[in-house]
């Protein structure tokens, strides 16, 4: 095991359940030492991703506790081991889903760490190197190796780049890998903290973006964010009017419904993609993909490499998320929120509110 330096100053402070039925309350604990590829970073704020809640609720199972949710963290780097080169006390910086992985199976060294064979150390409820149970952003302080630390450009508010790190590079990186863009129609299924997210992408490539809603109240929010089109997806007539039009489909639904239905709005070799986890399995009609030579995939976030690459054009081209920026106090009513489709599009805490007990 590398040498470490001296600790990270004393107790971290956060908010944890204790249980797969408590409720998020204060917790304190003490981060590992900084070693010398570490980077300490002061957490400024950190997005609440859908995940959080059902890890927390041990609605996916494997919840180990107390468990300190959180994977989207944006913050300042408060101090740097002796081998790190890449970053310095004040850089603005963030942490996405995982922490750590093998680095050298496959996936790895193709930057694709989030697929690692051996299975990449997430940012919290995960065993790491050392043996101690990793724990996320809902805390004032970090430590994580360099090479998973990524830079935040001044360009970008802090705030509304949190959510980037979850909901930004799930939707980025299927967008990017099955080159949507210019030419083509491309359709986004669902409008919230991942939908928005993909909105903004796929509109930002080029493509003729279409958002498929449940909700007739999200129909002008859906053009403000960038939709050419929205269709009703509940409305018969609208669906029908745009069968076997679309080169490609984000879903990002993680509640209970039908992919046939958008199979069957798929063109010829279209693609649908899933990144929303729902809690039933799928029941698919093989024809439906048959007739057509259709394919259903899955995408799961992005590696360093890709996510760095995503942050960065996020500036270039001013896009982020739209907030809700909240004291983590309300974090317990966050989550009930979260749940009913309240917020638009991410909750953010911002974590000076630690300070207020």
């Amino acid at each position: 095991m590398e040498k470490h330096e001296s600790g990270n100053g004393g107790v971290s402070h956060g908010y944890a359940v204790r249980s797969a039925t408590d409720k998020l309350a204060p917790f304190s604990f003490r981060r590992r030492e900084v070693g010398e590829r570490d980077v300490l970073i002061d957490i400024k704020f950190c997005g609440i991703c859908h995940s959080d809640i059902h890890n927390t609720r041990n609605e996916w199972g494997g919840g180990r506790y107390p468990m300190v949710p959180g994977h989207e963290i944006v913050g300042k780097v408060a101090r740097v081991g002796a081998a790190v080169k890449r970053f310095k006390a004040g850089d603005s910086v963030g942490v996405g889903c995982f922490v750590d992985s093998c680095r050298t199976c496959g996936a790895c060294k193709e930057g694709l760490e989030q697929y690692c064979e051996k299975g990449a150390t997430v940012t919290y409820n995960s065993k790491d190197k050392y043996g101690d149970l990793t724990k996320g952003g809902f805390s004032d302080n970090i430590v994580v190796d360099q090479d998973f630390v990524l830079k935040i450009s001044p360009k970008l508010e802090l705030s509304s780049a949190a959510p980037l790190l979850c909901a930004g590079i799930t939707t980025y990186s299927p967008l990017r890998h099955w080159k949507v863009g210019k030419g083509q129609k491309a359709g986004i299924n669902g409008l919230g903290g991942l939908g928005h997210m993909a909105l903004k992408l796929a509109h930002s490539f080029g493509a003729h973006t279409v958002q498929f809603t449940t909700s007739p109240s999200k129909v002008q929010d859906a053009k403000r964010l960038g939709a050419d089109e929205v269709i009703l997806s509940t409305d018969p007539a609208q669906m029908k009017k745009h069968e076997g039009t679309f080169d490609f489909i984000l879903d990002t639904v993680s509640a209970k419904h039908d992919l046939n239905a958008l199979v069957g709005m798929l063109k010829r070799d279209g693609h649908l993609v899933l990144v929303g986890l729902p809690p039933e399995a799928p029941n698919i009609m093989p024809y439906m993909l048959i007739h057509g030579r259709k394919s259903i995939s899955g995408s799961l976030v992005g590696g360093i490499k890709e996510t760095q690459e995503m942050l960065d054009y996020c500036a270039e081209h001013g896009i982020c998320a739209d907030i809700e920026k909240i004291p983590i106090q309300m974090v317990n009513e966050a989550f009930e929120r979260t749940l009913k489709g309240d917020v638009k599009y991410r909750f953010v805490i911002d974590m000076s509110s630690l300070e207020n007990g």
